[in-house]
């Protein structure tokens, strides 16, 4: 309960492969709720002390992904806003069984074109790309983790369109679904 005795909000969690915009679209988001952004990407980077490629290169993806869900568990736990999860995060069944209980989901849904052409932009950031050709790997990951990211609550397509665009897309489906509950 908040401080007037009114239940708080659950928490919106934004799932969907790197370059779907859920940092961008989160921190507006957050902005338009009156509430709080947290990134879980930024959030290991805090508790680690070093870079996601780093962890990943040091310590393999499998102590990156324990760290991870720690890190996301904890989020969850808090009274965070909006949380924008990694790419990864919601394959986790425990997250997803967290989430599910505690928070909506809204998956960022976007097509190879969009998420080769995001990625693009930050070269060297995305530790899964760097094993190969991009758009190969994220149309793999695009086929393996696309079934399980549908089990989010609410879907949003995203694409080349303005990211206020989709912000107002995901605010519209939230109304919806409060309405529904």
């Amino acid at each position: 309960m908040g401080a007037c005795g009114k239940a708080q909000p659950r928490p919106v969690v934004l799932v969907g492969l790197m370059g779907a915009g859920k940092s961008s679209v989160g921190r507006r988001l957050a902005v338009a709720l009156g509430r709080d952004f947290v990134d879980a990407d930024d959030a290991i980077v805090a508790a680690a002390g070093m870079s996601i490629p780093d962890i990943f290169e040091v310590y393999g993806e499998p102590a990156f992904r324990d760290l991870e869900r720690r890190v996301v568990l904890r989020l969850l736990a808090g009274e965070h806003g909006v949380i924008a999860l990694g790419g990864g995060a919601f394959l986790d069944a425990e997250i997803r069984r967290e989430v599910k209980r505690r928070a909506v989901s809204v998956w960022l849904r976007a097509d190879l074109d969009t998420l080769v052409e995001r990625t693009a932009r930050r070269p060297g950031k995305r530790p899964l790309l760097m094993r190969g050709d991009p758009r190969e790997i994220l149309r793999e990951l695009m086929e393996r983790r696309y079934p399980v990211y549908a089990e989010a609550d609410l879907v949003v397509d995203t694409g080349p369109g303005p990211v206020e665009q989709v912000v107002r897309q995901v605010l519209d489906r939230l109304a919806v679904s409060e309405r529904a509950r």
